[in-house]
């Protein structure tokens, strides 16, 4: 009689997990790794439901930015360089910069920002550019907490360039202490979740929701059972899991092995599509960033090697120029890429219409 009521318990919080309302079609996951001796590592999926060229970038210091929403965008000069991944060279979705502060974009249907008025006293930045603006000023997690709930300027929000669809993201940034927070702009107002405990982070429903159905799932073994679909929630269980049942370990080599183990067990395998769940989108590529040796990963579903920059090697300096790696083009790359990287003017951000 105990076990039925188990199992009973068991299968109606599957049945609420499954009634929840996850309306993305566009969906990733972001996983950071807490080994010993300073071993942080961060992982991210890429996935979409169309196509989503991708570039890498080197971005120095000293770099001119502004908001990209009119003439009352928010500027300011790059203080450290990056290494980032553009979406269409028009947003960078994802990157790490010199100091280990890691930043990634990832789709929440419910978000809503606050009104911008380009005519108003307060200053904007473009939601293409926020993962930038946070590379190119934050060393640390806590630096960019401190600036950003200050709320001294608007996230803007507009259609991605030829669609129907409203970008609606949020941010996750992490650093190399291991320190996380998550930033989300719900009914208009800016919501901060900042714990180094807040290692997963997947797409809806909102982070605080995320949080109530993995502390269910807590009370499950992993070893017995995990939820296993391509949804958000189920992903968010399973990569909470296993980050923390993969070696715990100093050996780079092992421990970036097991992070790319992790991500890729949260991806969906490429080319699946469903009419009847269009928020199951295929993984189109993944990252990960050893925030230690920095170290920034990457791969796509359409080559099959794993190719990397070695950040340390990297001049970031106010003389140097922005740098890109073309991703598509049937391009084939394995290793330590630096070489491969040309001088390019940097993209411009999309920015209000």
């Amino acid at each position: 009689m105990k076990i039925q009521f188990k199992l009973s318990f068991l299968f109606f919080a599957l049945f609420l997990v499954t009634q929840l309302p996850i309306n993305n079609a566009k969906a990733c996951t972001r996983v950071v790794y807490h080994g010993p001796d300073g071993t942080y590592i961060t992982a991210r999926s890429m996935d979409w439901k169309d196509e989503i060229p991708a570039n890498l970038w080197i971005f120095p210091q000293g770099m001119q930015r502004n908001g990209e929403v009119g003439r009352n965008s928010i500027s300011w000069t790059s203080k450290y360089g990056s290494v980032v991944a553009s979406s269409w060279d028009i947003a960078v979705s994802d990157g790490m910069n010199e100091k280990g502060l890691v930043a990634n974009m990832l789709w929440l249907a419910e978000s809503k920002y606050p009104a911008f008025d380009t005519l108003g006293n307060k200053k904007g930045l473009s939601i293409a550019a926020w993962a930038q603006y946070v590379l190119d000023n934050f060393a640390t997690v806590n630096e960019a907490v401190a600036a950003l709930e200050k709320e001294s300027f608007v996230v803007a929000s507009a259609y991605i360039p030829g669609t129907d669809k409203f970008t609606t993201l949020h941010l996750s940034i992490s650093d190399a202490t291991g320190d996380n927070a998550i930033f989300e702009y719900i009914d208009g107002e800016l919501v901060i979740h900042h714990n180094r405990s807040y290692q997963v982070m997947t797409n809806s429903p909102v982070f605080e929701k995320q949080l109530a159905i993995n502390t269910y799932w807590e009370g499950i073994p992993g070893t017995i059972m995990l939820p296993g679909t391509n949804r958000a929630a189920d992903r968010f269980v399973r990569a909470s899991y296993y980050i923390k049942a993969i070696p715990q370990t100093d050996n780079t080599r092992v421990a970036v092995a097991s992070v790319f183990s992790v991500i890729r067990n949260c991806s969906v395998p490429f080319g699946i599509t469903s009419e009847a769940e269009p928020n199951i989108s295929s993984t189109r590529w993944r990252s990960v960033s050893d925030q230690k040796n920095l170290v920034y990963y990457f791969e796509t579903v359409l080559t099959p090697n794993t190719f990397w920059v070695d950040m340390k090697g990297i001049d970031f300096g106010r003389d140097t120029k922005s740098r890109m790696l073309v991703i598509g083009n049937d391009n084939m790359y394995a290793g330590n890429v630096m070489d491969k990287f040309v001088e390019a003017k940097p993209f411009k951000f999309a920015g209000l219409n």
